[in-house]
């Protein structure tokens, strides 16, 4: 993940299949990851945007701290859509990433997804009410317009605004698709660290964003 063109964190995948509806991910806990943090350790998040600006920042290796994730990659469009279950296996919530359409990249045996993300996002509950999510991060942000990644906030809310009719009608992928999505056990041995090359310049905007012939096993 990028914002412009500096890379600010990496997270290690399991391609799980690919079709018209677009590329699925599953991004376990625990797999190896890099992300940006000032140089004493804050992250993004710990402090005001214009504290944040300031700081020197360094790529520290970590592993991947959020829960499990199956991921929908929507063809060339300005989201993605994650599905999350409790401890039980039992859905939880869709949670709705608006970010720059993906660009796909290959380099002999690696592969990836380079993506910018917008801020602003949506929880959707099982019953299909939701919720916006950082409509404070976004606003604070959008007072540095010469710092900040997002150009066209009205653009990120159209999208999400969307998201939230397909959500009210029950539309795909807002329908109970993959509600029984389990990975398979195997999937959780990932590498310990991220393959040499993680660090390469952000893929240009534009570039190829469809079918890449992942392979449908680790992608980091």
């Amino acid at each position: 993940m990028f914002t412009d063109d500096e890379l600010v964190l990496v997270r290690t995948g399991v391609v799980v299949e690919e079709d018209e509806r677009g590329l699925r991910l599953w991004i376990p806990h625990g797999g190896p990851a890099v992300r940006r943090d000032s140089v004493d350790g804050r992250g993004i998040r710990d402090m005001p945007f214009a504290e944040w600006l300031q700081q020197s920042t360094v790529l520290t290796p970590t592993t991947w701290w959020g829960p499990d994730v199956f991921m929908l990659i929507p063809p060339g469009r300005a989201h993605t859509v994650w599905w999350f279950w409790d401890w039980r296996g039992r859905f939880d919530a869709w949670y709705v990433n608006l970010e720059e359409p993906v660009v796909r990249w290959r380099d002999g045996a690696l592969a990836g997804i380079d993506g910018c993300d917008q801020d602003l996002d949506i929880w959707v509950w099982p019953d299909r009410t939701w919720e916006w999510k950082d409509e404070d991060e976004l606003a604070e942000r959008l007072a540095f317009p010469d710092r900040y990644w997002v150009r066209d906030a009205a653009a990120v809310r159209a999208e999400g605004e969307r998201l939230i009719r397909d959500v009210e009608a029950g539309l795909f992928p807002f329908d109970g698709t993959w509600h029984d999505f389990r990975p398979e056990p195997a999937w959780r041995r990932l590498p310990a660290a991220l393959a040499p090359g993680w660090d390469r310049p952000r893929t240009a905007r534009g570039g190829a964003a469809g079918p890449g012939g992942f392979p449908a096993r680790p992608l980091g």
